[in-house]
């Protein structure tokens, strides 16, 4: 379908919400929030984090009598079933200056960044794991021949215990252990 000058356009909406009704909730003052849940940086696009579905929420009439949140849904968009936040068109009380924010949002990025640790401590070994671990690190190719030729008595005296058979009667019922590995034969 092709667009001729007869074709009807569409108006120009405003993009904030613009209505008289108001939440009968009590007004939200900003001072009582966290700062971090408040943008005033750029005051004319204002932005909170609503108290009650706690998504970020533009505020309208910044330039009006009343300010108030915007509409909004609660849950994710898309979703089949948009209620309404109890919050929507509710008042927003301005009882502390831009400045005062900003004051107050630097204090609370400093008293968060000093109760964060600054470095990391590694867990630390046992003794025997720190022994280990030092060893490794100064073991040659020369010196761990070393080490092998060492364990071989002992690895060989195992061997030959475990290949002894121990003394005592044996069993009175059952199949006879095979000494000798078996081999099959081939034909």
């Amino acid at each position: 379908m092709s667009i001729t000058a007869a074709m009807p356009t569409a108006k120009e909406r405003p993009r904030r919400t613009r209505t008289k009704r108001v939440s009968n909730l009590p007004a939200i003052k900003l001072s009582k929030l966290t700062p971090s849940h408040v943008d005033l940086r750029k005051p004319l696009k204002a932005v909170m984090v609503c108290e009650d579905c706690g998504t970020w929420v533009p505020i309208t009439g910044m330039q009006s009598k009343v300010q108030k949140l915007v509409p909004h849904h609660t849950g994710q968009a898309g979703v089949a079933a948009a209620t309404h936040c109890r919050s929507s068109n509710r008042r927003v009380e301005f009882d502390m200056t831009i400045s005062e924010w900003r004051q107050a949002l630097t204090d609370a990025v400093k008293e968060a960044s000093s109760r964060q640790t600054t470095a990391v401590l590694p867990k630390a070994f046992s003794p025997e794991t720190d022994r280990t671990l030092r060893a490794r690190t100064q073991r040659t190719p020369t010196g761990r021949v070393a080490d092998w030729v060492a364990v071989l008595p002992r690895v060989a005296n195992a061997d030959s215990n475990r290949r002894a058979i121990p003394a005592g009667d044996a069993p009175q019922e059952g199949l006879m252990v095979p000494l000798a590995p078996l081999r099959p034969k081939h034909n």
